[in-house]
């Protein structure tokens, strides 16, 4: 479990998709010298909001395995040499909670449709299909590339097929200079996770009222 809050930005080392076809893995070197501090093979380290389990470890690098599931249903598979993360520990016992449950476990990707740059800070308009707007509420919390943010507005989409939603999120200074949402580009993917919390009530009532609830819940 993680909280959202980013310890440091790190940087792709490389990316090396497997050669089988069948396969369709990969595995990703992440250079990231103050999350590696402590670490352990089989210690688990959020990439861009991914859980991702360390398989090897050298010299501030961390290398670990990235399943096919991950790279279709996130934005792990576009990274390239160079390209930042954001990286986090998992948490551990006594640790502050200082951003929101974060499980890692990405629901799908969004697009940053625009960026508005205010005096002291940036409002990020951000795309999310229509199955999960219904975990989504103003003043709730949502991950976008692992970093917890509140969300500021919402707007449903039409609901029809190939439609959705967005989100609206506001961004302090510190968060844009210690993330990537600070060099995200209009039209650039983001990944998201709603509130697993949404999720857990949803399931509940749609044993109950399930005309009232996402589909997607169960």
């Amino acid at each position: 479990m993680f909280t959202g809050i980013v310890e440091e930005l790190g940087q792709v080392v490389a990316l090396e998709h497997s050669a089988a076809l069948e396969a369709r893995s990969a595995r990703l070197s992440v250079r990231g010298p103050v999350v590696v501090e402590g670490t352990r093979t089989g210690d688990s380290i959020s990439v861009n909001g991914c859980c991702l389990t360390v398989s090897e470890l050298s010299d501030g690098v961390f290398v670990a395995d990235v399943m096919a599931e991950t790279l279709q249903r996130t934005g792990l598979g576009t990274l390239a040499p160079g390209s930042r993360v954001n990286l986090e520990r998992a948490l551990r016992p006594g640790d502050r909670m200082g951003g929101h449950t974060v499980q890692g476990h990405v629901d799908t990707t969004g697009t940053l449709l625009a960026r508005h740059h205010e005096e002291r800070w940036d409002v990020l308009e951000i795309s999310v299909p229509d199955e999960l707007m219904g975990y989504v509420a103003v003043k709730g919390s949502i991950a976008i590339d692992g970093i917890s943010l509140t969300v500021v507005d919402v707007v449903d989409g039409a609901g029809s097929e190939g439609t959705g939603g967005r989100v609206t999120v506001s961004l302090i200074p510190e968060t844009l200079r210690r993330t990537t949402l600070g060099l995200t580009q209009v039209g650039e993917a983001v990944n998201l996770e709603v509130d697993v919390m949404a999720k857990y009530i949803a399931r509940y009532l749609s044993r109950y009222v399930p005309d009232n609830v996402p589909q997607s819940a169960g």
